[in-house]
């Protein structure tokens, strides 16, 4: 029998594993799966976590990094990228020059910082370095408001305050900035600034404390909508239905917050 091949478009991740599959790179290789698409990785940290508590963070070398990356773009090269954890500044300039030397289209870098218990990703010694080396090459930074804090040096306590941490962040040198409203105590309201629009895309907030991995599943939801070709408005949008539901049917997995349900579309398939 001959096979019948076909074409998935390739969109990358880098980013840090979670070993309980939540979050990290399981969780975008769920997400690129979920919506049609051929996923690969290039892992930049191995993480033992779970939905309760964070153990330990292991560095992968930068040589394994550097080896990763080639071996991605030397032969599949993505329509999209996603970035997420990078923990170190040896990892953050090795992810900056191979940035310049690959140059990835429709780049969506979520600066993960905190894991849902507190644990820092990301030490904040090493937030200004992450601005000065990796924030100019997102097409789209999607930040919490807890991560914009860090990165706009001021506090945000309402809409007005997003609005303003979202136009600095452009200032810094990426594209569009995506500011998401989950940690907001009046609405889940996220607001989107092309650069030249600001967006005020409506939430609605759902009662569960089964959240784990939302930020790294809309930013991957978007990286996907990119890589189909969708503009920036929709692209965010359709994402953020998509977590909307994947939070809706989520699971009662584990001791802490449980996981999104990545799948949740093909729940009433046989």
């Amino acid at each position: 029998m001959k096979a019948k091949g076909s074409d998935l478009i390739p969109v990358l991740t880098i980013a840090g594993s979670d070993c309980s599959g939540g979050a990290g790179i399981q969780a975008d290789l769920k997400t690129f799966s979920a919506h049609g698409l051929f996923g690969m990785s290039v892992i930049l940290s191995v993480v033992a976590e779970n939905t309760a508590r964070v153990i330990s963070v292991y560095d992968i070398s930068t040589s394994s990094v550097d080896e990763q990356m080639l071996a991605v773009f030397e032969d599949i090269v993505p329509k999209a990228t996603k970035i997420g954890m990078i923990g170190s500044r040896d990892l953050m300039s090795c992810v900056a020059k191979n940035l310049e030397l690959y140059k990835p289209e429709n780049l969506v870098i979520d600066p993960v910082m905190f894991a849902k218990n507190g644990y820092a990703l990301m030490p904040e010694e090493n937030c200004d370095f992450f601005k000065k080396t990796i924030v100019a090459f997102a097409d789209l930074l999607t930040p919490n408001i807890p991560e914009a804090e860090f990165l706009c040096g001021f506090k945000i306590t309402n809409e007005e305050d997003m609005i303003k941490a979202a136009k600095y962040l452009c200032t810094l040198g990426t594209k569009a900035v995506l500011l998401k409203g989950g940690h907001s105590e009046s609405n889940a309201n996220d607001i989107l600034f092309d650069g030249k629009e600001i967006h005020i895309l409506k939430g609605e907030r759902i009662e569960t404390k089964n959240t784990h991995g939302t930020g790294c599943t809309l930013s991957s939801a978007i990286a996907s909508n990119l890589a189909k070709g969708y503009d920036l408005v929709k692209a965010v949008s359709e994402a953020k239905e998509y977590v909307k539901n994947a939070i809706y049917y989520s699971l009662n997995l584990g001791k802490g917050c449980g996981p999104t349900n990545h799948f949740y579309r093909f729940l009433n398939e046989k």
